[in-house]
């Protein structure tokens, strides 16, 4: 064998091992990816990512605290399962400067409050509303409505500890932890809806549009029934109150037939491919959250297949509307005394376990 061909065969032999090992590499590399994904896929599943969870608010160990005076996390109660979790929603009255669209704004009165009870085990989801006229004691103001604490909050501590701090008083007044909060305003929900291509709201009860944000919509009138609608008439018609029956409470069944509507449509067929970028998309349509995108992933991967709309269960508490002193304004104003009773027994019941 000539000298030249032996070295032909050396060079190729040396090309053999280097593709050889390349190919290894490579396996080796798709193989570690894959593992990484596999480990973030178990991970992200609920049983795994909802467990020992930071509470906002009070716990077993801290509810005869002053647990509302600071914006510190405390340790998740050891009653909550795994998988199971509260989250307070809220909806601000936030509006921007100059008629910009924007998320800006964040000193605002808290328009809506909604607590939520997730078990993604039993794949059912309770969900309160708050009063948001409900008399609350605010250490360093006194007396006040519920609406009011996060404004005065906010004035005083800055937007994010702002809302931080009326999660931590509301999680007192309900007597649980509360692990999550997001707050949004109009347009935040109006974008949201709108990413999602609209989505069908079922309303209870007729509605007339009496004080429109838009005047071109005042005077707009809705059957009772399903109704799809874009991001601005959902806007419009949640923040609807005088034409339906019990004004604020009537307002609140609002606010929950919106929510069932956005959480069938984001776990509807046409929106899955959007989950990930709506989950890495929260800045565009909450002005404060402790939400991560992990967060909202894996709340999606429990939800995901087994939803409909009737796993969320609704509840109200009564109350006796009454015109008492508002320390913090320094004047008398209307407010709603809750039925304290009423209140533990629902969340003893439904909001626990």
């Amino acid at each position: 064998m000539d000298k030249q061909r032996k070295q032909g065969i050396k060079r190729k032999s040396h090309w053999k091992r280097a593709m050889a090992y390349t190919g290894l590499g490579l396996a080796a590399l798709v193989i570690a990816l894959g593992s990484v994904g596999l480990y973030e896929y178990h991970r992200l599943q609920p049983q795994n990512h909802f467990k020992n969870l930071p509470a906002v608010g009070l716990t077993s160990s801290n509810s005869s605290s002053s647990s509302t005076t600071t914006s510190k996390q405390s340790s998740q109660s050891e009653s909550q399962p795994a998988g199971s979790f509260n989250v307070i929603l809220f909806g601000s009255d936030a509006r921007p400067s100059g008629g910009n669209i924007s998320l800006s704004d964040a000193e605002s009165h808290t328009d809506s409050i909604m607590l939520v009870h997730v078990n993604l085990k039993t794949h059912q989801y309770n969900v309160l509303s708050i009063p948001r006229d409900t008399r609350v004691y605010m250490p360093g103001f006194g007396n006040t409505k519920l609406t009011s604490v996060q404004l005065l909050a906010q004035s005083q501590q800055g937007p994010q500890k702002g809302t931080v701090y009326a999660v931590q008083l509301i999680s007192k007044l309900v007597g649980v932890p509360i692990n999550y909060y997001a707050e949004t305003n109009y347009w935040g929900l109006q974008a949201m809806v709108n990413s999602l291509g609209g989505i069908t709201m079922d309303l209870p009860f007729p509605v007339t549009l009496t004080h429109a944000w838009y005047p071109q919509d005042e005077g707009l009138h809705f059957t009772a029934g399903p109704h799809f609608l874009n991001g601005k008439l959902v806007t419009e018609v949640v923040h609807e109150r005088y034409s339906v029956p019990g004004t604020d409470y009537g307002r609140q069944q609002l606010q929950v037939a919106a929510l069932k509507g956005i959480a069938k449509s984001v776990m509807s067929a046409r929106n899955a491919t959007k989950l990930p970028s709506l989950s890495k998309s929260l800045s565009q349509y909450l002005m404060n959250t402790n939400m991560s995108t992990q967060d909202v992933i894996s709340l999606a991967i429990g939800i995901k297949g087994n939803f409909s709309a009737q796993q969320i269960h609704y509840y109200q508490v009564n109350g006796t509307s009454e015109v008492l002193y508002n320390d913090a304004l320094k004047a008398n104003d209307d407010e709603v005394v809750l039925d304290m009773n009423q209140l533990h027994q629902i969340i003893q019941d439904h909001f626990t376990n």
